[in-house]
C-alpha cells in the first residue's frame, strides 16, 4: 500500500468514484426531499384528517425502525417478481433493485423525516398573524405559502435539507440490501469503505473515513449555526 494512502489527495480512483457517486445520490435525494417533505411537512401542520397521524407515523417510522428492515421491504417491492417493481420492469426494461434509480427512491424514503419534521417546525415558527395578513391583503393560499411563508422559514427548511443530505451520506443498511456493491452504479461511501476494512487496507479505510468525518461535521456545523440563528 502506498504511502500517499493515508492523505486524502492519495485516495484510490475506485473511492473517489464512491465518493462522487455518493454526492450525486445525496444532492438529488435533497432535492426530492424538497419537493416532497415541504408540501408533506405544510399539509401534516395544517390539516385536520384523522388519517394524518398514521402518515405522521409512517414519515417518522425510519427514525426508529431497523435500516435492515427498511431495506428487506424496499428490496421486496422493488423485486421485478412484485408491483411497483414489476411495473418498473415493464415500463423501463431494467430492474429497480440494484440500480442508481432505486437508491435514490431508497434514500428519498429513509431520509423522509430527518427533512420533513424540521420542514414542520421551521413552518409553525412563523407567527400566523403575517400568513393571515397576506390572505387578508387577498393572496392566494399557494402564493401566501410560497411567497410568505416559505422565505420566512428558510433556515429551518435550510437545516432540514442540510440534514437530509448529511444523512444520505451515511446510509450504509439500506443501501446495501437495495443496492448491493457494483463499481459506479450503487457502491457508494459507506460501503466502499466497509469493503476496504473487509481487505484490511487500513491506511485507504484511515483516509477515506477521515474525509467522510470532516465533510460530516461541516454539514452538522452549518445546520447548527442555522438553528441557532432561527432561534
Amino acid at each position: 500500500m502506498p504511502e500517499s494512502a493515508s492523505s486524502f489527495p492519495g485516495l484510490s480512483s475506485p473511492l473517489w468514484q464512491s465518493l462522487w457517486l455518493t454526492l450525486r445520490l445525496a444532492a438529488l435525494t435533497t432535492v426530492l426531499l424538497g419537493l416532497l417533505g415541504l408540501p408533506l411537512a405544510h399539509w401534516l401542520n395544517t390539516t385536520r384528517r384523522r388519517v394524518a397521524p398514521a402518515i405522521e407515523t409512517l414519515v417518522a417510522l425510519p427514525i426508529v425502525l431497523p435500516p435492515t428492515v427498511i431495506g428487506f421491504y424496499l428490496l421486496v417491492a422493488f423485486s421485478p417478481r412484485h408491483p411497483p417493481g414489476s411495473w418498473w420492469r415493464e415500463a423501463m426494461g431494467a430492474p429497480l433493485a440494484f440500480s442508481f434509480t432505486g437508491l435514490v427512491i431508497a434514500s428519498v424514503f429513509y431520509s423522509l423525516p430527518f427533512a420533513v419534521q424540521p420542514f414542520q417546525a421551521a413552518l409553525r415558527s412563523v407567527p400566523a398573524d403575517l400568513l393571515d395578513a397576506g390572505r387578508a391583503l387577498g393572496a392566494s393560499p399557494l402564493r401566501v405559502f410560497l411567497r410568505l411563508h416559505v422565505p420566512l422559514a428558510w433556515r429551518g427548511i435550510a437545516a432540514g435539507l442540510t440534514l437530509g443530505f448529511a444523512h444520505t451520506l451515511g446510509e450504509f443498511g439500506v443501501v446495501l440490501m437495495i443496492g448491493g456493491s457494483i463499481p459506479g452504479v450503487t457502491k457508494v461511501a459507506s460501503i466502499a469503505l466497509y469493503d476496504e476494512v473487509q481487505a484490511l487496507a487500513y491506511p485507504q479505510a484511515h483516509a477515506f473515513a477521515a474525509a467522510l468525518l470532516v465533510l460530516s461535521f461541516a454539514l452538522l456545523l452549518a445546520v447548527t449555526l442555522l438553528q441557532r440563528r432561527r432561534g
